[in-house]
């Protein structure tokens, strides 16, 4: 087999196993925040099959509500798209609507242009990549393989976007700078959510419903944005008050472990580790984000100074880069896990910590 035989097929194999169709429920749900972004703006869903795709029938039912001025969709050849039985389901295919041309209240099938790409329509393709350029605002649920590279280029082209993702992808490199420093955020909905899947799919943990359809649940599903909404402004409603006694310093780094984000003190202005999900709560004009316990992730000493990491033998040194924040106690020192100590006790680092602090202008 030719090397770029080999490399369709692994594309191909790798678009199979990204394919999740979002409900329309979830996407009502989240998109009724940005309501006030969409009016004279062009849409462009770049990952979507437009036979199936959710994105599609939001907007096009939505069109004149929205005020928008075209809808853009294509997707890649691999989901065997035969959009309205017009159209050779091994070709990938550009569909624009630009509103209900009869009056009726609805968009019909002929109201849709449709016109076959050339290439295979990835979101890297030259076509697909034109039609980015065309676009104001990204609405989709971009292959999650291809995440980092899927979000890096839209924010390059400083595009608006509303996109699905893994809450995973907090973490990730080419990511989390961007919700440190406010260039992107989480949208008004996080957690678990189903996603409608090909039902020629084999997998483990696969429902079928009544009627032959099948299933797959996601427990940690975000929105990532750039597009601004009122509730994230909304203040985080806390009641604790600071108790050096209750909340503990970890010994590697001069901030208090908060394990839950309903601890986090009213009181305290020092730097906080708090869990990720404190991100869908997060309110930028209440605290500001100034890392996360990665071991990527450089701190600056303008923020504060190089920490003390303790590794799996029990020796100190000076870093700059931290590893996960403790999470888990344990009874005595671990032998195979990196593990941290606050008080004199063992805690194996488990889950990563976002670090945060009161804003200095709060009221």
């Amino acid at each position: 087999m030719s090397g770029s035989k080999s490399s369709n097929l692994a594309a191909a194999k790798a678009a199979r196993e990204d394919e999740f169709y979002t409900q329309i429920a979830d996407i009502e749900r989240e998109l009724i925040n940005y309501r006030d972004h969409f009016a004279g703006k062009v849409v462009y869903c770049n990952c979507d099959d437009p036979r199936v795709s959710g994105f599609v029938h939001y907007f096009s039912y939505n069109f004149e509500k929205l005020k928008l001025k075209k809808l853009i969709a294509t997707c890649y050849k691999n989901q065997n798209i035969d959009l309205f039985s017009q159209h050779d389901s091994e070709r990938a295919v550009k569909l624009i609507y630009t509103g209900d041309k009869n009056a009726n209240g609805f968009p019909e099938p002929s109201e849709f242009e449709v016109e076959t790409l050339e290439g295979d329509g990835d979101f890297r393709s030259r076509e697909s990549i034109e039609l980015l350029q065309e676009a104001d605002i990204v609405v989709t649920n971009p292959p999650f393989s291809l995440y980092r590279e899927y979000l890096a280029q839209v924010i390059d082209r400083d595009k608006k976007f509303i996109l699905l993702g893994p809450q995973n992808a907090i973490k990730y490199k080419g990511i989390f700078p961007h919700l440190m420093s406010g260039k992107i955020w989480l949208g008004n909905k996080s957690g678990g959510m189903k996603f409608r899947v090909p039902n020629d799919k084999d997998k483990p943990g696969l429902i079928t419903d009544s009627e032959g359809n099948k299933w797959q649940t996601f427990g940690n599903i975000c929105w990532y944005t750039n597009l601004d909404y009122p509730k994230r402004h909304e203040d985080l409603i806390l009641y604790k008050s600071y108790s050096p006694g209750e909340y503990v310093k970890y010994d590697n780094f001069d901030a208090i472990e908060v394990s839950k984000v309903s601890d986090i003190p009213v009181d305290y202005d020092g730097v906080m580790g708090v869990p990720i999900t404190f991100l869908d709560k997060h309110n930028p004009d209440q605290f500001e984000i100034v890392g996360i316990s990665q071991s990527w992730f450089k701190a600056s000493s303008k923020t504060y100074p190089k920490q003390i990491q303790v590794d799996r033998n029990g020796e100190k040194k000076e870093v700059s880069k931290l590893n996960d924040a403790p999470a888990i106690m344990v009874a005595k020192k671990p032998k195979d896990s990196t593990y941290y100590i606050v008080d004199g006790k063992y805690f194996i680092a488990t889950y990563a910590r976002i670090f945060i602090k009161r804003k200095k202008n709060e009221d």
